[in-house]
């Protein structure tokens, strides 16, 4: 399916992001069945290839690590197998989900070597608590760009410990207070925001997620990006701050109908500016195919 071409001004950055990407279950089988490039559809290929970074929801740990902690979905991807994300436009992977440490501490730490190994960027994980919850400074033009991301579930049996290795997990008032310091310190920053959120296999959100959107927004969150439902939710302005309460899987074997539309957010920042789009599609296999309409931007609801 060709992409068309979306408008774009040389002092915009144009950022991607998408949903959970699982290597696992039925993704694992589909890829030694037929290679990991079949993970990617020509017309999805082009409209990630077109962003300056895409950033992704990685959905598990990708390690050589097998120490399966005690819970009921339990993941494990090849590491080799992010190698293709890179090639096929991903620059960066959001660890802080409830997923990124179901082989442990170790294989959390694993997993954040073999992202950099790969050529992308982890973030919202760490060697300790401190350092799973340092804003990402994603681009420095046409102005400063931080994203601030945060696992917003409960912990899976593993205890919370702040100094040992661990996925990013902050209060909404920790994170507000954070992006407010992020305005405060770089005046004319974008800062987004990605949570892992919801309930899952639902279409809406939650009112406690409607009320944590209001405060971020309000303390200077430019954007809000959402995962964890395996679901495509609504998404609304709250004033002019773009919500997507979740964007969906996008590389997942679920086959229910409710679990195979997902969307791309297209991000296309400015000096003073910043335009939201939703790219629509649907997963076929693990595949995910664009939808027609190409774009769907984002309306009060």
């Amino acid at each position: 399916m060709p992409v068309p071409a979306f408008s774009q001004t040389e002092s915009e950055l144009v950022l991607a992001f998408t949903g959970d990407i699982l290597l696992d279950r039925g993704v694992r089988r589909q890829v030694e069945a037929q290679g990991v490039e079949s993970l990617f559809s020509e017309g999805m290929d082009s409209l990630l290839r077109a962003a300056d970074f895409v950033v992704g929801n990685l959905e598990c740990p990708a390690t050589e690590v097998k120490a399966p902690v005690h819970k009921k979905f339990i993941f494990r991807g090849e590491p080799e197998w992010l190698e293709s994300l890179c090639k096929h436009g991903f620059t960066h992977l959001n660890l802080a989900n409830n997923h990124s440490m179901d082989q442990g501490r170790k294989g959390l730490v694993s997993t954040i070597k073999h992202v950099k190994d790969a050529g992308m960027t982890p973030f919202g994980a760490g060697n300790d608590m401190n350092k799973a919850r340092q804003p990402l400074l994603l681009a420095e033009s046409p102005r400063k760009v931080f994203v601030v991301a945060s696992e917003q579930m409960a912990l899976e049996n593993y205890p919370f410990l702040p100094s040992k290795p661990s996925v990013s997990a902050m209060t909404v008032d920790s994170l507000c207070a954070k992006v407010r310091l992020l305005k405060q310190e770089n005046p004319g920053c974008c800062v987004l925001v990605c949570l892992h959120w919801g309930l899952e296999h639902t279409r809406k959100p939650l009112l406690w997620q409607r009320r944590d959107a209001k405060m971020l927004a309000e303390a200077g969150a430019d954007a809000i990006i959402g995962h964890h439902t395996h679901t495509l939710q609504s998404h609304e302005l709250i004033g002019d701050v773009p919500v997507f309460y979740s964007i969906g899987n996008f590389i997942f074997d679920l086959p229910a109908e409710i679990n195979r539309k997902g969307a791309v957010v297209l991000l296309r920042i400015g000096r003073n500016s910043l335009k939201a789009e939703a790219v629509p599609y649907e997963i076929r296999g693990c595949t995910p195919y664009l939808l027609p309409p190409f774009q769907s931007t984002v309306e009060n609801p």
